[in-house]
C-alpha cells in the first residue's frame, strides 16, 4: 500500500531586503510543524547566495533564472517590482506543484509568523480543491472593495482537475494585469480572488479565526497569555482560540534606528505579545544572515520620510493613537 504523504508543501517568495522576514517565518514554521516542506523564490542574488550557503533543512531555494518562463518574462518590464512579485505568485505554486510532482502546495507571505500547527488548517480544509483566507477587516479599516475580500497572504490549491482550473485561471489573469492600482474592479493579483466561491468548484474559505491574524483585524480580539501560552479570545464572542499565524504586512524599518509597526490600533497586550518577540526573532535572523554575509541590511531599512506633509500626518496620527514609530531601543 502507498504511504500517506502528511507532508506539508508551501512556497514563499522574497529578495534580499525581506530576508530576515523570510528566515523568521521559515523558523518560526520549523518550530511548530515537524513535517513540511518550504520552496523559496530568491529574487535578487543576495538572497539566493546566502540562502545557498545556509543550506537549511526543509528548505529548496529556486533562482529566477530556473523560475521565470517566457510568459512571466514577457510581462516583467511592464510591472514594478512589487507589482511583478503579485504577478508571481501563482506561478510560484504552479511551478512547485508541476515540478516537485506535489500533491498541493500553499502560497504563504514571507511576513508571515506561525505560533501552532498550520496542519489544523490543512485538516480544515479537507477534500476541497482551494483553500482562501478572509481579510476579516475591522469594520472602521474595511478595505474589502478595494484590495479584495480574501488575502492572498495563505491559498492552497490541490493538484487535481479543480484546483489546476483555479490555479492556472488566476495566473493567466495576473499575466493579463496585475497593478498596484485600482481598475475595473481589479487591484493586484488580490482582488480576482472575490468571486472564486461561486466561479470555481470545490473553493474553502478558512474558518480558524487563528489563520490570519493581522493589524487590520486584530482589533477584534482580546490576546493574553496562559502558561506561557499565547492565546486569543473574539470580543464579540468570547470564543478563545490558539493564533496560528499572524501576518506582520506593514511594519517597516528605517535607516535612523527606528521602525514602524503599522498605522492601525494596536493594544499594549498585542505589541508587548506580538509585535516585541517577532522584532526580536528579525534580529536573531538578521545576526544570522550576517555571519554569512554583512554586505547588506536584510531589514531593507530605508530613510524615514521627512517634510510637512510628513509632520501634519504624524500629527493627526497620533491624535488618533495610530501612530506606531519607535526607536529599536525601546523594544
Amino acid at each position: 500500500m502507498k504511504e500517506i504523504d502528511t507532508t506539508l508543501y508551501y512556497c514563499t517568495l522574497f529578495d534580499s531586503n525581506y530576508l530576515s522576514r523570510g528566515l523568521a517565518m521559515y523558523r518560526s514554521l520549523a518550530a511548530v510543524c515537524s513535517s513540511f516542506h518550504l520552496y523559496v523564490f530568491a529574487f535578487d542574488d543576495k538572497c539566493l547566495q546566502v540562502l545557498r550557503k545556509m543550506q537549511l533543512p526543509n528548505l529548496t531555494v529556486i533562482s529566477l533564472e530556473e523560475f521565470e518562463d517566457p510568459e512571466l518574462l514577457k510581462v516583467k518590464p511592464t510591472r514594478n517590482r512589487a507589482e511583478y512579485c503579485w504577478t508571481c505568485s501563482s506561478s510560484t505554486i504552479l511551478y512547485c506543484i508541476q515540478k516537485f510532482n506535489l500533491g498541493h502546495c500553499t502560497y504563504i507571505d514571507a511576513d508571515l509568523y506561525f505560533y501552532t500547527d498550520p496542519t489544523v488548517l490543512m485538516d480544515e480544509m479537507g477534500n476541497h480543491a482551494v483553500m482562501i483566507t478572509e481579510h476579516r477587516y475591522t469594520p472602521m479599516y474595511d478595505k474589502s472593495k478595494l484590495s479584495g475580500k480574501y488575502c492572498v497572504q495563505y491559498i492552497t490549491f490541490r493538484n487535481n482537475r479543480w484546483g489546476m482550473e483555479a490555479l492556472q485561471w488566476w495566473r493567466n489573469a495576473c499575466l493579463d494585469w496585475c497593478y498596484d492600482r485600482h481598475e475595473d474592479g481589479k487591484f493586484g493579483d488580490q482582488k480576482y480572488l472575490d468571486d472564486w466561491t461561486t466561479r470555481f468548484t470545490n473553493v474553502w474559505v478558512l474558518q480558524n479565526l487563528g489563520g490570519g491574524l493581522a493589524l487590520w483585524n486584530i482589533q477584534q480580539y482580546d490576546v493574553f497569555e496562559v502558561n506561557g501560552k499565547l492565546k486569543c479570545r473574539e470580543i464579540a464572542t468570547g470564543k478563545e482560540f490558539d493564533p496560528v499565524f499572524y501576518h506582520f504586512h506593514y511594519l517597516k524599518y528605517f535607516t535612523d534606528n527606528t521602525i514602524e509597526l503599522g498605522r492601525r490600533i494596536i493594544t499594549p497586550a498585542v505589541k508587548e505579545l506580538f509585535y516585541k518577540p517577532y522584532i526580536k526573532a528579525l534580529d536573531e535572523s538578521k545576526k544570522e544572515i550576517q555571519a554569512f554575509d554583512n554586505s547588506f541590511d536584510p531589514h531593507g531599512s530605508r530613510p524615514r520620510p521627512t517634510g510637512l506633509k510628513v509632520s501634519l500626518v504624524t500629527a493627526w496620527r497620533k491624535l488618533r493613537n495610530v501612530y506606531h514609530i519607535y526607536s529599536l531601543s525601546e523594544l
